[in-house]
């Protein structure tokens, strides 16, 4: 893909809002296990950032995909992985939908303010017995009048304890699975929300909730695009989901054999630097190679998604090798800083912990892999 000054651009000033506005204080938000998402998203919404991709009738840039992604890249100079992730969900998990399928209306009143900062947003799609299996949720929306009425839980949603509204994906009819849900916007002060918050292993300064609904009422003027068309606009917004995902990975890689190869060239046992065996040395240049291979497959996806391509495929799998490569350079890179690697506050032991989630949040492997050999046609039973 070629990059234009403008990509450049963007690129410097996510980089520059990186160091001076979420590094010095990512430290802190881990602590305390949360990140003041409200003060950051107005600063990066004032820049512009939030709404790269987004028409500039609503406040964003009105650029194409590929910039948006620029941005994702350049924010894996974030020393933390929850920080990112949750402005992800912000610009590519639960706006590209309303973007594209929500009225003016419902656009001015939540895509508008979440350009500008002024609100954060999240997706509810998993549940606890649901997450990958997008078909299998189980929570509703009955209409009543001119309302629905939302029962139901969700798990694991980023942002969940400071979102100002949820685009919810719930069956909103009974019949086949695919073809029974819809996507509606929930604003999160409805009476009948409570929110309880997560603990998890890694992902720490960014705030991960269960969401309750107890005879939420919702204007049915709140849905997305057609009812019963949720499962299919969901699985679009997976797209970019899964791009940002791959795209934030690839400079935070870059960074943590950066800072591996620094660190083994000071290092030294029995009279020379780690990095002088060849074992150490080739392996560093095996994982540099992985992550240009993992860049070049996630500028083709986003090429071809900006020609107005179905990039299912692509988008799975530099999904898939964006999780395994995480797992697979965090724990090499460990390896070589020793006991060091294995403290709590070492950047690469951060990584660790923070990233394995990418094999999970977004579709887990495995569902990376049917997608994938669905579309390669090796399912069994398949010709």
């Amino acid at each position: 893909m070629k990059f234009t000054p403008e990509h450049t651009q963007i690129s410097d000033t996510v980089r520059k809002f990186v160091a001076n506005e979420i590094n010095p204080f990512t430290a802190e938000w881990e602590k305390a296990g949360i990140f003041p998402a409200h003060e950051l998203f107005k600063k990066m919404g004032d820049l512009g950032l939030l709404g790269i991709k987004y028409p500039t009738e609503f406040g964003g840039m009105g650029l194409d995909f590929s910039y948006s992604m620029v941005s994702a890249e350049a924010l894996g100079d974030c020393n933390v992985g929850g920080v990112p992730m949750a402005i992800g969900v912000q610009t590519d998990m639960c706006t590209p939908a309303l973007a594209r399928f929500g009225s003016d209306e419902l656009r001015a009143m939540y895509l508008a303010p979440a350009i500008a900062g002024d609100m954060v947003g999240c997706i509810g799609v998993s549940e606890a017995g649901g997450g990958s299996d997008v078909a299998a949720l189980k929570t509703t929306a009955r209409k009543d009048g001119g309302d629905y009425v939302i029962n139901g839980s969700k798990m694991w949603i980023t942002n969940g304890m400071q979102a100002d509204w949820c685009c919810l994906l719930a069956n909103t009819s009974e019949g086949a699975v695919h073809k029974n849900k819809s996507l509606i916007i929930v604003p999160m002060d409805a009476p009948g929300i409570t929110r309880q918050k997560i603990e998890k292993i890694g992902m720490h300064s960014s705030d991960t909730a269960q969401l309750f609904f107890d005879n939420v009422r919702v204007p049915q003027r709140n849905l997305i695009g057609q009812e019963g068309m949720g499962f299919t606009l969901q699985m679009l917004q997976f797209q970019e989901e899964r791009l940002y995902g791959a795209a934030g990975s690839l400079r935070s890689l870059d960074n943590l054999i950066d800072q591996t190869i620094a660190y083994t060239r000071e290092r030294k046992t029995f009279g020379q630097p780690i990095l002088n065996n060849q074992v150490v040395h080739f392996r560093l240049a095996e994982l540099r190679t992985e992550v240009e291979c993992l860049r070049a497959l996630t500028y083709r996806a986003v090429e071809s998604y900006i020609g107005g391509k179905d990039v299912t495929k692509l988008a799975s799998m530099a999904k898939l090798k964006a999780g395994r490569l995480s797992r697979e350079v965090a724990d090499s890179c460990l390896q070589y800083w020793g006991g060091m690697g294995f403290t709590a506050d070492n950047p690469i032991s951060q990584a660790y912990r923070d990233s394995r989630l990418i094999s999970i949040g977004g579709g887990a492997d495995e569902i990376m892999l049917g997608i994938i050999c669905k579309l390669e046609g090796t399912l069994p039973g398949k010709a």
